[in-house]
């Protein structure tokens, strides 16, 4: 394990190899067969678990229920919405057939080309079309309403440039969609869903976002609003980690959606969509680790303690087990995932440096010293600080040390983001400084013309109004007019 580690490309000399090296060391994921595709391997999927069972407490708190629609959707749907199938267009991928055959030397396989498919499915990319054709048939009064539905499931958006967990073809997600009777209904949602997953994202994951809506050109495809979470990784860029969208009455015009209101006339149906990915994955990873591997925070860390004895012989192991075991049996009644690693196959040292590659929050160890003297080794991941303590109170102890961590990691990420932000009115500058990242606090004149020109000579882009920043008079920086706001510019995954 130790050539391991010296194998996991440091930060400082590339960024981008590091995380792809973690990806792959930490067995989170790995490549598969199917091109721009991920295998998400037992480990990583326990964090994504947990991410997911937080996420869905929280959606239910609000009121919404969990539902599943079809994986494949007529192509005819994504015509009835021309903004919408035009930002989804040249990322969809089309099922044509629905049969193979044998070859005629039967060594081989086909697609039958007598089994075309009348009209052709698209494998979602998202499911607003699909759903408001079904939420046609549901709404029919004022009665009907609201609807708030989520679905946990994979959406397939063919990508030519791949990174795991960042940008896939194929990732996990869930999706919301709610249908409301008024505007100010539909948007107050809209609008509550983004706290809640500016929550999720910095009391659970540790990672400080900047909350903001997204300009007019990086709004979401048949959207009026898109709000936005940005979380800024460890090489000073951005990272869209959450999205909620005020979709106006787009959808039920296009779907022909409407609901007899308590006056008994006929209106169109405000809606919003919401969704996070396993692109919240990439921001856990990016924002916290470091050269020797993961930095979990622990309340989604699969495993929340590992305690490795170290013995010689089965009758010094039996001892200590029995010494730990009271230990063990007092953490997982406060809820907290323990793994005792008894396995006499691998090295202590061994286990030491994969579980610190693993990004496991808290490791306890005990040998024969510390069975004679009442004392127990206890290290934090996050400071990488180890002493030896005595064994009495160590439940409460690891209980303080992990409600730590969880603070620490999340403060150190805040400084780290807040001495990143940069007030700048000068274009020149900002070219050369942008280089570098951080977010970058930028009067705009509102204008697309603008924003290409950035996008075009610096690859940043137009992060978000955001809410956090008071919005003060000024002067675009490229092209001198009146600004219409302040606004976060960076370059972004």
């Amino acid at each position: 394990m130790a050539k391991e580690l010296k194998n996991l490309t440091k930060r400082a000399d590339n960024y981008s190899q590091w995380y792809n090296d973690l990806v792959v060391k930490a067995d989170l994921a790995e490549l598969s067969p199917v091109r721009g595709c991920m295998i998400i391997k037992p480990y990583g999927y326990a964090i994504w678990e947990k991410m997911q069972q937080q996420l869905d407490k929280m959606f239910k708190q609000t009121g919404v229920q969990n539902a599943y629609f079809p994986l494949l959707i007529p192509k005819s749907f994504f015509s009835r919405e021309a903004e919408h199938v035009a930002g989804f267009a040249k990322e969809c991928a089309v099922v044509t057939h629905y049969r193979l055959r044998s070859t005629e030397d039967g060594t081989e396989v086909e697609v039958d080309p007598n089994a075309k498919l009348d009209e052709e499915l698209i494998i979602r990319p998202t499911s607003e079309t699909i759903i408001w054709n079904t939420y046609k048939n549901w709404i029919h009064s004022w009665r009907d309403l609201p609807i708030l539905c989520n679905q946990w499931c994979n959406v397939m958006r063919w990508e030519m440039r791949t990174r795991p967990f960042l940008r896939t073809s194929e990732f996990l997600w869930q999706e919301g969609h709610t249908a409301h009777a008024t505007k100010e209904e539909a948007e107050a949602k809209a609008q509550e869903m983004l706290k809640v997953y500016a929550d999720f994202a910095e009391n659970y994951m540790g990672v400080p976002v900047l909350q903001g809506v997204k300009s007019e050109t990086e709004r979401f495809a048949g959207a009026l609003n898109t709000y936005t979470i940005e979380a800024m990784m460890q090489d000073g860029k951005a990272l869209q980690s959450g999205t909620s969208h005020f979709l106006g009455q787009n959808f039920a015009k296009s779907f022909d959606v409407t609901y007899l209101n308590k006056e008994n006339k006929p209106e169109y149906v405000w809606a919003t969509s919401w969704g996070v990915s396993t692109r919240l994955m990439g921001a856990l990873i990016m924002v916290h680790s470091d050269d020797n591997g993961l930095v979990l925070p622990p309340k989604l860390a699969p495993i929340q303690v590992v305690i490795i004895p170290i013995n010689k012989g089965e009758e010094q192991l039996a001892q200590i087990t029995a010494k730990l075991q009271p230990v063990i049996d007092q953490l997982r009644e406060l809820g907290i995932s323990v793994k005792y690693d008894d396995n006499t196959a691998k090295r202590p040292g061994f286990k030491f440096a994969d579980y610190e590659l693993k990004g496991v929050p808290v490791r306890l160890a005990m040998g024969g010293r510390d069975l004679e003297n009442n004392t127990i080794e206890i290290m934090r991941r996050d400071t990488l600080e180890k002493e030896n303590v005595s064994f009495d109170g160590i439940v409460e102890r690891v209980k303080d040390m992990l409600e730590d961590i969880q603070k620490n990691i999340f403060e150190k990420a805040r400084a780290y983001r807040d001495a990143h932000v940069y007030e700048c009115d000068n274009y020149e500058e900002f070219k050369e400084r942008v280089k570098k990242g951080g977010f970058f606090l930028c009067h705009w004149d509102g204008t697309a013309e603008t924003e290409a020109k950035i996008k075009e000579e610096t690859q940043a882009t137009i992060r978000c109004v955001p809410f956090a920043y008071e919005q003060t008079p000024g002067v675009d920086m490229v092209s001198g007019k009146p600004a219409v706001a302040r606004v976060i510019i960076a370059r972004s995954y």
